[in-house]
Order: structure tokens, then sequence, then C-alpha cells
């Protein structure tokens, strides 16, 4: 008897739970919105041509429409399908601004900003860094290659964790971080207009060891890179946003934090070993995934006047 009360009374707390957090604008979406307005803007002031300008500008007012559109529809009737499209949208969205902020390169030949981050780099590179990472041949390289082209499955790994976990209610802890995070770099990114050492220092400092693994991200880099700017990393924004947004979800699965921040260390890592970034751009990434989580703690403690703990069930 007891069995058949109790199990009524979890199903009615669970229900209203999902549909509060799927009924109003969520924080990520606000953060994407901000975004587009701002590329939009952004198509207008900048060179780039005409072409480019309207199509930003067509894109990005479609793009708010059906967002305003899939918002609506879940408000008026929270579904379970409108609930998902608004988890994974936002992924979406963050390679859809990647491709956006490529489209506001314009051609530069000074590289005075190169120069003098690579000095950094060359202190660090040659004082004994890479010497040790290829200590034990390919082996440290190849897993520092890895790590970098999985940089792009962390965010939706994160997300399906927390579907798996049953914890898809927190889905949205993890997105404002991880947007956040990201879109921050590449807000940033046309106003330090720079090339990658790789390409710029040609040969210099290059990794030892031309591994499967190097080939593989140097030719989806060729098929898919930007050439706006590379400061701040957001390979390493993304990945610190996606360790630091599960944290603030409070995923109950706890392998995976110790697994996504040492995925993170490894592409922070791997980003400036590979000449795919700088030492600058590392470290100015890893502070927007701090800032990030900044921004999310303030919200709680607006909502709150408290904030919640590093990783926690809360609410």
């Amino acid at each position: 008897m007891q069995a058949a009360i109790a199990s009524p009374r979890l199903e009615v707390r669970a229900v209203p739970r999902r549909v509060a957090a799927t009924a109003p604008t969520r924080r990520s979406e606000w953060v994407i919105f901000a975004f587009l307005v701002y590329a939009s803007l952004a198509s207008q002031i900048v060179p780039i041509g005409p072409v480019l300008g309207t199509r930003t500008i067509l894109l990005n007012v479609t793009i708010l429409a059906a967002y305003g559109l899939l918002i609506g529809a879940d408000t008026l009737r929270p579904r379970l399908l409108t609930a998902v499209c608004r988890d994974w949208l936002p992924l979406a969205m963050v390679l859809l601004a990647y491709r956006e902020v490529g489209w506001l390169a314009l051609p530069h030949t000074n590289h005075a900003l190169e120069l003098r981050w690579v000095g950094w780099d060359r202190v660090i590179l040659r004082g004994g860094l890479k010497a040790a990472i290829e200590a034990f041949g390919p082996v440290l390289p190849s897993i520092l290659e890895i790590a970098y082209a999985l940089v792009y499955t962390l965010a939706p790994f994160c997300v399906a964790v927390l579907y798996a976990s049953g914890e898809s209610d927190r889905v949205e802890r993890f997105l404002l971080v991880f947007a956040t995070a990201v879109l921050l770099c590449y807000v940033l990114l046309p106003f330090w207009p720079s090339e990658p050492p790789r390409t710029v220092f040609p040969g210099v400092d290059v990794p030892a060891y031309l591994t499967i693994f190097r080939r593989f991200n140097l030719w989806m880099l060729a098929g898919a890179g930007i050439h706006t700017g590379v400061f701040p990393s957001a390979h390493v924004a993304g990945a610190f946003g996606a360790a630091f947004g599960m944290r603030r979800a409070g995923a109950r699965l706890r392998w995976v934090h110790p697994f996504l921040f040492t995925m993170a260390g490894l592409i922070a890592l791997a980003v400036v070993y590979g000449r795919y970034h700088y030492l600058a751009d590392a470290v100015a990434g890893f502070f927007m995934a701090i800032a990030a989580l900044a921004v999310s703690c303030f919200f709680d403690w607006r909502r709150s006047g408290k904030i919640a703990p590093f990783c926690s069930r809360w609410p």
C-alpha cells in the first residue's frame, strides 16, 4: 500500500520540474541570441562585402524567428520533443556561430601580435616542454592529437551523459557555462586578427612526429578552419567550459568530472605543442571559461542570494 502511494508522489514531483525548466526563455538561449545580434551588427560594420553581410542578417533573423516559435510552442504546450530540441539546439548554434565569425575574417599581413606571442611559446617549448612530450616517442604526441580532435565531441558527450543518467533537467546549467565560454571567444576573435603559429612560422618548433592523428587534424583544419583570429582559443575555452559546466550541473556520475578536466588539460597542452594556438590563446581561452563560470554563479546569486557549491545538487 505504501509503495502504491509513493510511486505517484515521485511522478508528480518530476513532471513540473521538467516543465518549469523549459517554459521561459533559458539563459543559454539569451546568450545565443546576443551573439546572433552581435554577428549581425558586425557583418554591417566589418567590410566583408554586401553578400556576406546580407546573408548573415537574413540567416540570423530567420534563426531568431524560428527559435521564438520553438520557445512559444514549448511555453504554451510543453512537450518532450520541444524540450529535447531546446537541449540540443544550442550545440548546433555554437557551430553556426563558428562559421559566422569566420565570415568576418579580413586579410592581414601585419603579424605583430603573432611575433609577440610566439616569443612566450619558444620559452616553454624550447625550455623543455617539447622534449618532455616527445621523450617516449610518438605516444604522448598521439594522445594530445586525439584529445585535440575530440574537443568537438565534448559538449554532445556531456548532454548525452546527463540524459543517460536521468538528469536532463540539468542540461541548461551545463549549456549556460559551455555556450558562454565559447561564444565569448567568438566575440573577441575579430578584435585580434591573427593566424596560427603553424602557418605564420612554418617548420618552427613543430612536433617531431607526424602521426596519423596529426594528419587528420591538419586535414580537418584545412577544410573547416577560419581565419578571423586565434585569440582567445575557443578549443581551450570549450574544453574547460564543458568541464566547469558539468560541475555546475552537479552530474551524478562522478567519473565524468576527472575525465573532462583531464581532457581539458590535454587539449590546452595540445593546442600549444601542436602549434594550433599560441600559449597566450590557451591562457585567454581558460579565462573565458572562468568568466563563463562566474556568469553562472552570478545568476545563482541573483536568483537566491547565494551561490551554489561548485559541484552540487542545486537547487
